[in-house]
């Protein structure tokens, strides 16, 4: 509840006062108080009530502010400077029925700010990721994050940018790419938390589908960006209706033993969400039907590939391989690479899989990350080498962050010491 209703919160908020930094301070301090609050009085509607909070905190805090200012004038013989100030923050609306969430992810994406900083700083405001999630999601330094971070919101400032869309197609377009991404990071966090006990964060995962669902709703039918949407819309349910068979019951000692994750190829496919995957497989037979496939689409359609096939033996692999060969044309990146990887190896064997994954492995955002690993111990398992294929999955075990991933792996490298 909480998760579903800070961005949409912090959207009419940024909206109502045109501070940036202020708003997003004082809905923190709605946050720390709601998590105290709403376990024993579960508000009716909670964006209204942390708006509500929100706005009190932002006034209390430009009436000190002014308040330190007059002080500072009347020491110095100064007269106060005219402004907005308090006057706008008294008149702040309360207009909570509204949800600003889709407007506060194009005002992110101003083009004041470097791309790279769009992104983070939508992350942070609208995905509520910390800087060390949205750091690994990214494969960059949580610093860089930090200062990214910064340096955006001065940027918007410095330009005075508004709510209001650009009237621009071309600048709404190139916006848009970045809240494709950023909707996309929103999801994968979600779908496989970075870190952490739990594997899945259903908050995030559907607050990312709700977004794109709107996004969707926004968009007009003619729009060059439309394909795209439903290309980002289809993957995220292509990928969703997989959620019901990723976790199993472990079969640990104790009360509560921790829940095993199931790998793509182990998984009952009885227990997909046959609606999501109809759903999104229309959608991205509808896109791909435009002739211009964008990144997004492509993901898409791999994912259909994975969903529509009986079995991992059944998988059309050649195809899959087709497309990661067309996506890192369109849309390059390392995760794409590691992809391919895995297609390279089932069409042509273990060991051409291993001969890519040498490369792939030297990409620098890759350094150090398990998923690098992991890899290579399936393939050395594939091509007969237990021995290698344990070393792997134990490196890959020691790097892993999220908890149900390292249980995985430690139990795929115990099995090889047998």
């Amino acid at each position: 509840m909480l998760r579903a209703a800070a961005p949409a919160a912090l959207a009419i908020l940024v909206r109502t006062t045109g501070d940036f930094d202020g708003s997003e301070d004082a809905m923190q301090d709605a946050l720390v108080a709601a998590a105290t609050q709403w376990p024993d009085d579960p508000p009716q509607n909670p964006r209204a009530w942390l708006v509500a909070v929100a706005r009190r905190r932002y006034v209390e805090q430009v009436r000190a502010d002014v308040a330190r200012r007059r002080r500072e004038e009347r020491a110095f013989g100064l007269e106060p400077p005219g402004g907005r100030g308090l006057e706008a923050s008294d008149t702040l609306s309360e207009a909570s029925d509204v949800d600003d969430s889709l407007a506060l992810l194009v005002l992110c994406a101003h083009p004041a700010v470097a791309r790279p900083s769009q992104v983070a700083l939508t992350l942070r405001a609208v995905g509520g990721l910390t800087t060390a999630e949205i750091a690994r999601a990214l494969f960059v330094p949580e610093k860089t994050i930090g200062q990214r971070i910064s340096r955006a919101k001065a940027r918007i400032r410095a330009a005075g940018a508004t709510f209001d869309p650009p009237a621009d197609r071309a600048e709404l377009a190139d916006r848009l790419a970045t809240v494709f991404t950023v909707l996309a990071v929103i999801y994968t966090e979600g779908h496989t938390a970075s870190s952490g006990e739990s594997l899945v964060r259903v908050d995030l995962s559907s607050e990312a589908i709700r977004l794109t669902r709107m996004l969707r709703q926004a968009t007009p039918v003619d729009a060059s960006w439309r394909a795209e949407v439903d290309g980002l819309l289809a993957l995220m349910l292509l990928t969703e209706a997989r959620r019901p068979a990723r976790l199993r019951a472990g079969a640990g000692t104790g009360a509560f033993p921790m829940p095993e994750l199931v790998p793509l190829a182990e998984q009952d496919r009885s227990l997909w969400d046959a609606s999501l995957v109809a759903e999104g497989v229309a959608l991205v037979e509808g896109a791909l039907g435009t002739g211009h496939p964008g990144p997004f689409q492509l993901q898409a359609a791999i994912a259909a590939v994975h969903d529509e096939a009986q079995s991992t033996d059944a998988t059309d692999w050649r195809e899959i391989l087709a497309l990661y060969d067309l996506l890192r044309v369109v849309g390059p990146g390392p995760m794409v690479e590691l992809g391919r990887v895995v297609a390279v190896a089932m069409v042509h064997g273990p060991d051409a899989g291993l001969h890519a994954l040498e490369s792939v492995a030297l990409e620098p955002a890759l350094a150090g990350h398990f998923r690098v690993h992991a890899v290579r111990g399936h393939l050395l398992e594939r091509a007969e080498r237990p021995d290698d294929a344990r070393t792997s999955f134990a490196t890959a075990a020691s790097l892993a962050l999220n908890a149900a991933e390292r249980r995985y792996l430690e139990a795929k490298a115990a099995a090889l010491s047998h």
